[in-house]
């Protein structure tokens, strides 16, 4: 089984920190296809342009001649990515779904792709893609993972790990630990910007500290809330994903529909991300809700 040509479906972070590990490959040819991509001002474009991935104008002028297919858009768009390369994808080749869906919506994905001659690997990314890029950790299902696996290792992704040969267990560990992860985000977030207005965060740190030891609790905090504000849009994409996997347990998704909903507001404060220091950056966003209450 030979990969030569890697269609990237979907080129923002994940997409962009994939390619960038694989271009040092002389063997390979890179190519991509985003929405994004029309706007030429737009960062897609620009990484495309910098890191000299082919550019590709619709879904299935890239899907031509791919024999490996990476999935990174949107939550939401799980489906319809999958399904825009029905009349292009090549016999047999790999489709590797890395976005951050539901068992059911992975299930339909796989549909399309396996009903057009594909083979449909769920995968499931456990950590930030940065530091470690092309070799963080995958789980892998599907009933063609355990034939593939080899195949992406030799490609670098040295973090891929078989989880299952069905489609869904991969998903499922994904969006049950983006309950905790995303909500901890969440939590941190509306936590210390009430703290803050009541002039308590100082001691609010400290009490976070003696439960969860950690060494730059303010560092760290200033991280978690970074990550609502420059991500929040596709987290809570996510997260409305995770509310579908918790359901499907028989629960009320309490915790997953809020967090979905804090993650959905951050970003239009995004402009506080130029603050270096957790109060600034506090104080930043508390000032816009000031501003936006009193115009109300």
């Amino acid at each position: 089984m030979s990969v030569k040509t890697i269609l990237f479906l979907g080129f923002g972070e994940v997409g962009q920190a994939l390619a960038a590990a694989l271009q040092v490959r002389a063997d390979l040819t890179l190519k991509t296809f985003d929405l994004n991509l029309a706007d030429a001002s737009s960062a897609v474009a620009r990484a495309a342009a910098r890191l000299e991935i082919v550019r590709c104008r619709t879904a299935i002028e890239a899907a031509h001649g791919a024999d490996l297919i990476i999935s990174a858009v949107t939550a939401a768009q799980t489906i319809s990515a999958a399904q825009s390369l029905t009349g292009g994808l090549k016999r047999g080749a790999i489709y590797l779904d890395l976005n951050s869906a539901a068992p059911g919506t992975k299930f339909e994905a796989a549909l399309a792709i396996e009903g057009t001659g594909g083979r449909f690997i769920e995968a499931s990314v456990m950590s930030p893609i940065y530091p470690q890029t092309i070799a963080a950790p995958i789980l892998l299902s599907g009933r063609h993972a355990r034939d593939v696996l080899p195949v992406l290792q030799g490609l670098g992704f040295t973090g891929a790990k078989f989880c299952s040969d069905s489609w869904g267990r991969a998903s499922a560990t994904k969006l049950c630990r983006s309950v905790m992860i995303k909500g901890l985000e969440a939590l941190i977030t509306e936590s210390l910007l009430a703290a803050r207005f009541h002039g308590v965060e100082n001691e609010v740190l400290a009490s976070l500290n003696n439960l969860f030891p950690h060494p730059d609790w303010h560092g760290y905090a200033r991280y978690m809330i970074s990550r609502t504000l420059e991500h929040g849009t596709r987290r809570a994409e996510e997260m409305f994903e995770a509310v579908k996997t918790v359901e499907q347990a028989g629960l009320s998704a309490l915790m997953a529909t809020a967090t979905a909903h804090r993650q959905a507001e951050m970003p239009a404060f995004a402009s506080a991300l130029r603050e270096a220091d957790l109060i600034r950056m506090l104080d930043a966003i508390r000032a816009q809700l000031t501003q936006e209450e009193a115009a109300q």
